[in-house]
C-alpha cells in the first residue's frame, strides 16, 4: 500500500510539473505583436523622418535616456523628454537615420512590457554607433506606447547581426 501511495504522488508531482513547466514555456515565448509593432513604428519613423508616427509610440511624459561611452570612465547620463528628440526627427536632415535593433528579447507583466534589443545606428549608409536599448512600455486603451527608452552608446559592438 505504501508503495502504491507513493507511486501516485510520484506521478502527481510529475504531472504538476510538467504541466508548470509547459504552461512556464508557452507564457515566455508569446506575447502581444503589438509590443513590436510599437518599437518598429518608431524606427520606421526615425528613417522616414515622421516626427508624427515616432510621437504616436511614445505615452505622455515619455523620457529617453543615454548612457554614452565615456573614456574618463565616468558615467554621463543625459535625460531628456521626448519633445526634442521628436522635433529633430521632422526636422529635415541630409542623411536618413537608421537604427537597426537585433535579438529583441521580451518581458511582460500584464499591461508592462520591457525590451531589450542590442542595435546600430546609421547616418544614411554610414555607421554611426551601436549600444543595447531598453524600452519601457505600457498597454492603453490605444495600445502599447513607449514610457521609457534608454540606451547605451559606443563606436565598436560585440555582438552580431
Amino acid at each position: 500500500m505504501k508503495k502504491h501511495a507513493r507511486m501516485n504522488r510520484f506521478r502527481f508531482a510529475l504531472l504538476v510539473s510538467s504541466f508548470l513547466f509547459c504552461a512556464s514555456s508557452a507564457f515566455s515565448q508569446q506575447y502581444d505583436p503589438g509590443i513590436m509593432g510599437t518599437v518598429n513604428a518608431l524606427f520606421d519613423g526615425m528613417r522616414s523622418g515622421d516626427s508624427t508616427k515616432v510621437r504616436n509610440a511614445f505615452a505622455l511624459g515619455a523620457t529617453m535616456m543615454s548612457v554614452p561611452e565615456n573614456p574618463k570612465d565616468s558615467i554621463a547620463v543625459k535625460k531628456n523628454l521626448i519633445n526634442g528628440f521628436v522635433k529633430a526627427v521632422g526636422t529635415p536632415h541630409p542623411e536618413k537615420w537608421d537604427e537597426q535593433i537585433f535579438h529583441p528579447k521580451i518581458s511582460v507583466d500584464g499591461p508592462m512590457a520591457l525590451v531589450w534589443a542590442p542595435y546600430k545606428f546609421f547616418l544614411g549608409d554610414k555607421f554611426s554607433h551601436c549600444g543595447v536599448n531598453v524600452f519601457t512600455l505600457i498597454k492603453l486603451s490605444s495600445g502599447w506606447k513607449i514610457t521609457s527608452v534608454t540606451d547605451t552608446r559606443r563606436k565598436e559592438c560585440s555582438f552580431d547581426n
